[in-house]
C-alpha cells in the first residue's frame, strides 16, 4: 500500500537536495561556474512511497530566517552564482517551513521537544547569518571561501541533528495520520504562496525523487 509523502519525508527530502547543491558548490569552489540545474520541483507534485520508508517562523526570529530580509536569494559575489542561488532559496523555505509547521508540534507533543527545537532555531539564525555575510561581500572578496566553508559544516551538523535526533522523537510521538496532515498543510500553505506569486512554483522539492 502507498501513502503520499508525509511532514518528515517532504523535509528529508530538503535535506538531499541542500546536500547535493553543497556537493556541486564545494565541486565549482569559488568563482567557478557550475553547471545549471532545473529549478527543483515543488513539495505540492511529491508521489507516493511506501510505509517502510525510513511559525512563518517564529516570534523570537522571524526576521533571521535563510533567505530573508538581507540574505536575500541573490548569489554572494564570487561564488558558483546559479547553485548558491537555489540553495540560498531552498534553506529560507525549508527553515521557515520547520519553523511554522514541524516545530510547534514537536514543542507540545515530543519529550523534550522544547530543548530540540531551540537548538534547531539557533542554527537556523546562524545559517542565516552566514547567508548574509556572504552576500554583503564585495566581488573577489577572498573571505567568501571561509564564510562559505563555516555555512557547510554547519548545515551538514544541523542536518544530521534534525536527522539522528528531531525526526526520529517526532516519527515516534506523531501518529502517521498526523504527520500526514500536517505535510497536507505544508503543500496547501506552498500552493497557496505560488498562486500570490502569479503562479510561480513554492520553493521545495518532491520526497519521491
Amino acid at each position: 500500500m502507498s501513502r503520499r509523502p508525509d511532514i518528515l519525508d517532504e523535509f528529508t527530502a530538503e535535506h538531499r537536495a541542500v546536500e547535493e547543491l553543497l556537493a556541486r558548490i564545494e565541486a565549482a569552489g569559488p568563482g567557478q561556474p557550475s553547471e545549471p540545474s532545473p529549478t527543483p520541483a515543488t513539495t505540492g507534485t511529491a508521489g507516493a512511497t511506501d510505509e517502510t520508508g525510513a511559525a512563518r517562523a517564529p516570534a523570537e526570529a522571524p526576521e533571521a530566517a535563510p533567505g530573508s530580509g538581507s540574505a536575500g536569494s541573490a548569489a554572494p559575489p564570487g561564488l558558483p552564482d546559479e547553485p548558491v542561488g537555489l540553495l540560498t532559496d531552498l534553506l529560507f523555505s525549508h527553515c521557515a517551513a520547520e519553523e511554522e509547521h514541524l516545530f510547534p508540534v514537536v514543542q507540545h507533543d515530543v519529550p523534550d521537544g522544547g530543548a530540540l527545537v531551540f537548538q534547531c532555531i539557533h542554527d537556523h539564525l546562524a545559517i542565516g547569518q552566514y547567508l548574509a555575510d556572504l552576500q554583503a561581500l564585495p566581488p573577489g572578496d577572498p573571505t567568501s571561501g571561509t564564510l562559505l566553508n563555516g555555512l557547510t559544516e554547519l548545515l551538514r551538523r544541523h542536518l544530521a541533528t534534525e536527522e539522528r535526533q528531531l525526526y526520529p522523537a517526532a516519527r515516534k510521538a506523531l501518529p502517521p495520520g498526523a504527520r500526514a496532515a500536517l505535510a497536507e498543510r505544508l503543500r496547501a500553505t506552498r500552493e497557496e504562496v505560488a498562486r500570490n506569486l502569479g503562479g510561480a512554483s513554492p520553493d521545495g522539492v518532491s520526497a519521491s525523487g
